[in-house]
């Protein structure tokens, strides 16, 4: 029987059908399929501003295809304009809200099937979260990449302005210049156009095979991208009469085609918190060792700001994710025959796909790296791993030894970055910023854009058990764990410590004797912070960052 007749159907449910028909819903349209639309759009988040237009398209495909959508709303956080203060706190928690709203409205309302509209950050992982928990039939469709701007002939993007922010304080540029980039580097509406975390993982949710070919990379304000919709809408009512939930898209199987997906573009860091909290909701067991074992066999074979000057519009050009995929498949890394959402098969999908531009996508034959461009570390730092986005590390700081700076916090560090206070070869150390301890696990973007800004990105490595923004780019190594308010070896580091980071060895080690350890744990007291609310809550309820910061059961 069908989700919705529960609410709908029989003598007993007439009041219910009398609250629809104040609505405007008729007696025919009551016998459904019924399709919840989880819109995420707001006047504050610019990926969501034009999602109005998307969810109208959705809502044309379910009723072309003989279905009823029924729009609610999500919340959603501007990541960028949260950035740098405590505001940033608020943003992963809000994936595990957004997680258990939706949750809420489509166990309240039983919807026949529900198609997730997110754009950005944890709103994308949150939604797909819910509809994994829930196990009914769901399909995502997104709102599209934002172009790229220009300034003085250059592509530019968000992440020039929190760049450009250290390079004023260095003095080579003005703040009129500042100011002029800042008005051109988010031209228009979508998703910040690199492949920071919401255009990664809106395109793993297409290798997923959870949302349609194109659903990653197609620019928004593209009149395809209403098209994607309008066919998101016309196979959510197909899904819910083949009787496909959305576990039939996410077993170990398509888990692992994302994760080399994610690999070979060298995607946001965190991709691994959102791919294993999605899986922890679909039952599926990801380990960080399976991202290490799958890196070994996936090479970087596309690099996309902040990697590179390209941008996701280019990655469409060049063949989207499909073509990536055509390509991955020479080396047998990817299960070609697992189901998706689009009615297809993956070997069908990527039977017409082709590279179009090898300039954007390089042959698995002559790639950036042998090797995938996210790197999992472990040793006496981070006993239980740590991440960093290889792809975007310059050469010469891929292996590096220097002295520990610590901070207690975000705001101390960019102090003394933008303050001229860390000098070549330091190991930047900011803790307490992990999932409890924050509370929160910030991305810290304004600290790791200051380093580049300040030219230290070629001498100097950061590392934290926060986390960092998909726009990081350096040396930047987040998600140590276990983190510093649990008492992690992180907790333990003094001024002057000698770090020792090898990526191509997945090695982050603290050269301090295990005596020494030993005795500065025994005197280690966790700082308190007085909180109340949600961070509060949260706080006493969030798993690690090596478990992906999932509220535990």
């Amino acid at each position: 029987m069908a989700r919705s007749k529960v609410m709908v159907e029989g003598v007993a449910r007439a009041p219910h059908r009398s609250l629809f028909k104040a609505m405007g819903y008729t007696d025919w349209e009551l016998k459904g399929p019924i399709i919840g639309i989880a819109n995420s759009y707001n006047e504050i988040v610019p990926g969501h501003f034009h999602l109005r237009s998307v969810v109208d398209a959705v809502k044309a495909g379910i009723r072309a295809a003989g279905g009823v959508p029924v729009e609610f709303g999500v919340i959603g956080v501007c990541d960028g304009i949260a950035m740098g203060h405590e505001g940033m706190k608020y943003s992963l928690p809000s994936r595990e809200v957004i997680a258990d709203s939706v949750e809420i409205m489509c166990m309240a309302h039983p919807f026949d099937g529900v198609v997730l509209v997110p754009n950005c950050d944890k709103i994308i992982p949150g939604m797909i979260m819910a509809a994994a928990r829930l196990d009914i039939p769901a399909i995502v469709v997104s709102g599209g990449p934002m172009l790229a701007g220009e300034f003085k002939g250059e592509k530019v993007d968000l992440i020039s302005v929190f760049e450009a922010v250290g390079r004023k304080s260095k003095g080579e540029i003005t703040e009129e210049e500042l100011i002029a980039l800042e008005g051109v580097a988010c031209p228009g509406p979508g998703s910040c156009s690199g492949m920071f975390t919401a255009n990664s993982m809106n395109c793993l949710s297409e290798a997923l095979g959870i949302a349609l070919p194109g659903n990653g990379t197609v620019p928004a304000v593209m009149a395809e991208r209403l098209r994607i919709a309008k066919e998101a809408g016309r196979r959510i009512v197909g899904l819910v009469r083949e009787g496909k939930t959305i576990r039939n898209f996410l077993t170990l199987e398509h888990f692992k085609n994302a994760i080399c997906v994610d690999l070979a573009f060298g995607g946001s860091t965190n991709t691994v918190l959102h791919l294993k909290a999605i899986a922890h909701e679909a039952g599926v067991n990801l380990s960080l060792k399976l991202f290490d074992e799958l890196s070994k066999k996936t090479p970087t074979i596309c690099k996309i700001a902040p990697a590179s000057r390209l941008h996701l519009e280019d990655l469409n050009r060049a063949g989207g994710v499909p073509a990536i995929m055509k390509e991955l498949s020479k080396l047998d890394v990817l299960n070609l025959d697992v189901e998706t959402v689009s009615g297809k098969r993956l070997h069908e999908i990527i039977k017409g796909a082709e590279v179009l531009d090898r300039n954007v996508i390089r042959a698995v034959e002559d790639p950036y790296h042998e090797t995938g461009g996210l790197t999992i570390l472990f040793g006496s730092l981070a006993p239980d791993g740590a991440v960093v986005k290889s792809a975007a590390v310059v050469p010469e700081m891929m292996k590096h030894e220097g002295p520990a700076v610590v901070f207690n916090s975000e705001e101390e560090a960019f102090e003394a970055i933008t303050g001229g206070r860390i000098k070549r070869g330091d190991v930047v150390v900011i803790r307490y910023e992990g999932p409890k301890g924050g509370p929160g696990m910030r991305e810290m973007l304004s600290p790791t854009s200051a380093i580049v800004g300040m030219g230290l990105d070629r001498y100097c490595a950061l590392v934290t058990d926060g986390r960092f923004s998909g726009g990081t780019r350096g040396a930047a190594i987040g998600h140590v764990s276990p983190e510093a308010y649990e008492g992690g070896p992180i907790a333990l580091v003094e001024n002057g410590d000698t770090i020792s980071i090898d990526i191509n060895l997945g090695r982050l080690d603290l050269k301090v004797s295990e005596e020494e350890l030993s005795r500065r744990k025994s005197s280690w007291r966790r700082p308190e912070k007085p909180l109340r609310g949600i961070l509060k809550r949260y706080s006493k309820l969030v798993s690690s960052g090596s478990q992906g910061a999932v509220i535990k059961d």
